[in-house]
């Protein structure tokens, strides 16, 4: 049984980390079958969004640590001599696909980064966010770099100073996520409607407004509105926007094709 299952319907690809029996711990091979599992989501025309989400009623426990703890060679090559490519919470930030991230329980350690590295989170009222300084271990997935830029600096140090978990009350009141479901399949049904709206939309507007997203974290002002509207220019001469106009004409629904 794959540890990680992959499968695409309706220009949705569902990416689901798949241990149950260790909460969907993420074994060092895991990392490479998830960055596989993004990649071929991002390089198929056919996919226009992803739902990345846990077997059962865990989202992820983290990083397995007995498992990492017997690899300690390996685990330090991929610290040392890291590969930018093997690892999926960079596959996340670079891929223009959005990512909807279905919380659908407890997500600890490496796990919060993978969530916060998703573009959307929707997340089950009794999840929770665990950070990775309850086990003496620095956060290691990005969070660090995100989570002080969504929550502001002092909720981001209560986090993993304090090593208060954050509950679905109080990550949708941080703005970590933006809406919670009763329950752990809530999420994921819930996860699922938000990528196929996303999927309903015109895909290479929407790809293109998150590489923006990305790029103005960095981008001067002016950059970056020269930037946009270097985006801009090529999508009047798109399928896409003439199909848009059209179909607002008429008073009918899109059929969006990505061209």
């Amino acid at each position: 049984m794959s540890e990680v299952l992959y499968d695409v319907s309706g220009h949705v690809a569902t990416i689901t980390m798949n241990r149950p029996e260790r909460l969907n711990a993420i074994t060092l091979d895991m990392l490479d079958m998830l960055s596989d599992a993004l990649r071929s989501a991002e390089r198929d025309a056919d996919v226009r969004a992803v739902v990345l989400t846990g077997t059962g009623g865990a989202f992820c426990a983290g990083l397995d640590l007995i498992e990492a703890a017997g690899q300690m060679d390996r685990l330090r090559t991929i610290a040392f001599d890291f590969d930018a490519d093997a690892a999926p919470i960079v596959m996340m930030q670079r891929m223009s696909t959005p990512v909807v991230a279905a919380v659908n329980g407890a997500a600890a350690g490496y796990a919060v980064g993978i969530a916060i590295n998703a573009d959307i989170r929707v997340m089950a009222r009794n999840a929770k966010f665990v950070p990775a300084t309850r086990r003496n271990l620095v956060p290691e997935s990005g969070d660090t770099y995100l989570l002080p830029r969504l929550v502001g600096w002092e909720q981001a140090a209560r986090f993993y100073f304090l090593g208060e978990s954050m509950d679905g009350d109080a990550a949708l009141a941080a703005g970590v996520v933006s809406e919670l479901a009763d329950d752990s399949d809530g999420a994921k049904e819930r996860a699922a409607e938000l990528a196929a709206q996303i999927a309903a939309m015109p895909p290479l507007a929407v790809q293109a407004a998150k590489k923006m997203m990305r790029a103005g974290r960095t981008d001067g002002y002016e950059e970056h509105v020269e930037r946009v509207l270097q985006q801009l220019v090529p999508l009047f001469g798109t399928h896409d926007f003439a199909e848009a106009v059209a179909a607002f004409m008429e008073k009918r629904a899109p059929e969006f094709k990505g061209e």
